[in-house]
């Protein structure tokens, strides 16, 4: 591996207007070269149809493109994401199974609209309104929805307020055991890291024993760098990426407008991605021209 290709920080965890960020993908490509980044991995929740405009728009802002894609899993009650770096995105398992999920999650999304519309004036055009044609819909076009009504003043205290489980709008969506989906990412050639494992709702429900299972299964990593994991949190899966052999990924996590995450503010070790990008099969970086 030539890590000279890595001349800048390394970000491994960024979203564009395909799923919930309020970035198209070049231009999350062109903010992560104004933010000094060297390598940005284009994460988007169940989609890669970003991959194609990202890498063009690398191919000459003079960043290095991971192609990835934050899978959707459930543990429990709980949602449990995977980072999925250079799969092949025409794999026809990997590829079913995240028709399955969004195609869920729009359900989902419809449904809590039509709830919540019953106490608040909003409607499904204005969801659509918040969101670009072919993305990934889900909660956070909702939140903006709310905020575009008035309803909250912006998409974080949607998040605590009218969009809260505790609310009764919110339901579960579809979406495949963390197991099932880090065989699905390694069948497909990719690399699998669990996101953001030490928030309080992930915690709940990853003990030791799930986590070796998911290591049996093939998982790569653990993104402990993430501003919502929990500090005593981060000693304790430190101490299990030691024992289990797990690499560990810093990242931002970063949705544009849409949270407050900031490009670069957690960042990955260059000889982390060399071994990602060695055990990868299913697809390439793209580097700068």
């Amino acid at each position: 591996m030539d890590s000279r290709r890595f001349h800048g920080p390394i970000d491994l965890h960024a979203h564009s207007s395909v799923s919930d960020g309020t970035e198209t993908p070049g231009e999350l490509v062109q903010a992560a070269a104004a933010a000094g980044l060297g390598t940005i991995a284009l994460t988007d929740h169940d989609s890669t149809a970003g991959w194609a405009a990202a890498a063009s728009a690398a191919r000459t802002a003079g960043v290095t493109l991971i192609p990835g894609m934050e899978l959707s899993t459930r543990l429990q009650h709980s949602s449990v994401h995977l980072l999925a770096y250079l799969f092949d995105p025409a794999d026809p398992a990997l590829l079913a199974e995240t028709t399955r999920i969004r195609d869920a999650r729009m359900s989902r999304a419809e449904e809590i609209v039509e709830h919540i519309g019953r106490d608040y004036a909003l409607s499904w055009d204005d969801v659509l309104a918040q969101s670009t044609e072919g993305a990934t819909i889900g909660r956070p076009h909702i939140a903006d929805a709310l905020v575009a009504r008035g309803h909250e003043p912006n998409r974080s205290a949607a998040f605590e307020g009218i969009l809260h489980w505790r609310s009764g709008y919110v339901k579960p969506h579809y979406a495949p055991d963390p197991v099932t989906g880090v065989r699905l990412v390694r069948a497909a050639g990719g690399v699998p890291v669990l996101a953001h494992p030490g928030t309080r709702g992930a915690m709940n429900v990853l003990s030791e024993s799930e986590l070796k299972r998911l290591v049996e299964a093939g998982l790569f990593g653990l993104e402990i760098e993430h501003r919502e994991n929990l500090s005593d949190a981060k000693e304790r899966l430190r101490v299990l990426a030691d024992r289990f052999g797990l690499a560990v990924t810093g990242s931002s996590d970063y949705h544009g407008a849409g949270k407050p995450n900031r490009l670069g503010e957690n960042t990955t070790a260059p000889e982390v991605l060399e071994a990602l990008i060695a055990e990868a099969r299913g697809s390439e970086p793209v580097y700068a021209g």
